[in-house]
């Protein structure tokens, strides 16, 4: 008898896949990372000492996250700026890839130049504002430029008085300022977003706008009916780098915070206990995104 050949159906496929692809990430966290994981878990719930011969361990239980909690006494204030900064640059920075990447996917004359071009100043260009920033050259050049002087009219108190006239929500305001101040942040954690965003556009078929050109729609329900719902999986994906990124850029305080509590403050067991109680933080606001972003896209299919 002959025996039939079992071949893996679609959704087997698409699994085997999904595991080649990941496969190297866990071969490498089980070889490399996965004794450091757990040793970070056990120094969170003691208290480190280093001897001539290593270090010794003594048990605390939760001291060290109530360290952190109640008598640290920049943990929680530097927390709770992370988190209201992730809330307010992400959406900023998801916006500005997005109309980036729309832009570039515009068919013009030099669009591979435009693209080269673009990509430039969101590697290198934005590092040397940011380094500008934070030594303050660029503001005291600005202040004593005539460009700066002739500029004065247009201050920001003077710009906001006028759109407050126009009664624009001041919150709406608020948040445009902002990330007005952070251009040069927004640019560089958007390249990643904009290239996701870029291929979903791409990826979508010419003949699916034409048919719906032939049917009558319109440039904006092409955008919500079939743009929109198409890209969404990778908007997601954008997404969740955005905020992962965000709260482990090395301009991040509570980042700092810890480094510093490690070798200068508390010890190897209240920052390693910082860093849990962090990433605990960090699971639960991509849980709550997800679930999100699942119903809504749920809702749109």
């Amino acid at each position: 008898m002959k025996h039939k050949r079992r071949f893996l159906t679609m959704k087997g496929r698409k699994y085997l896949t999904g595991f080649m692809f990941v496969s190297p990430f866990v071969i490498g966290f089980i070889c490399f990372f996965l004794y450091p994981f757990i040793q970070s878990i056990v120094f969170s719930f003691n208290q480190l000492e280093i001897t001539s011969t290593g270090y010794v361990l003594h048990y605390v239980g939760f001291a060290n996250y109530h360290n952190l909690l109640f008598v640290h006494p920049n943990f929680r204030i530097a927390y709770v700026d992370t988190l209201i900064q992730m809330l307010s640059r992400v959406p900023a920075i998801l916006i500005f890839s997005f109309f980036a990447a729309n832009m570039l996917n515009q068919k013009f004359r030099g669009r591979t130049l435009a693209r080269v071009v673009f990509f430039l100043p969101v590697i290198m260009g934005a590092q040397a504002v940011l380094a500008l920033q934070s030594t303050d050259h660029m503001q005291k050049a600005m202040s004593y430029s005539k460009i700066g002087a002739e500029l004065g009219m247009f201050s920001g108190s003077e710009l906001r008085n006028y759109l407050l006239e126009l009664q624009l929500p001041e919150g709406l305001l608020n948040y445009v300022f902002n990330a007005a101040d952070s251009v040069p942040q927004i640019i560089n954690s958007s390249g990643i977003p904009i290239l996701i965003i870029l291929a979903a556009l791409q990826s979508i078929p010419s003949s699916i706008f034409e048919a719906a050109s032939i049917e009558g729609a319109t440039r904006w329900e092409c955008f919500w009916k079939i743009t929109f719902p198409m890209i969404l999986p990778m908007i997601m994906a954008s997404v969740v780098y955005t905020i992962v990124e965000s709260f482990t850029s090395p301009y991040n305080q509570l980042v700092n915070l810890i480094k510093t509590t490690t070798w200068q403050g508390s010890g190897f067991g209240v920052s390693a206990a910082m860093s849990w109680f962090y990433f605990m933080t960090i699971a639960v606001v991509l849980a709550v995104v997800m679930c999100i972003m699942s119903k809504s896209s749920q809702s749109q299919s």
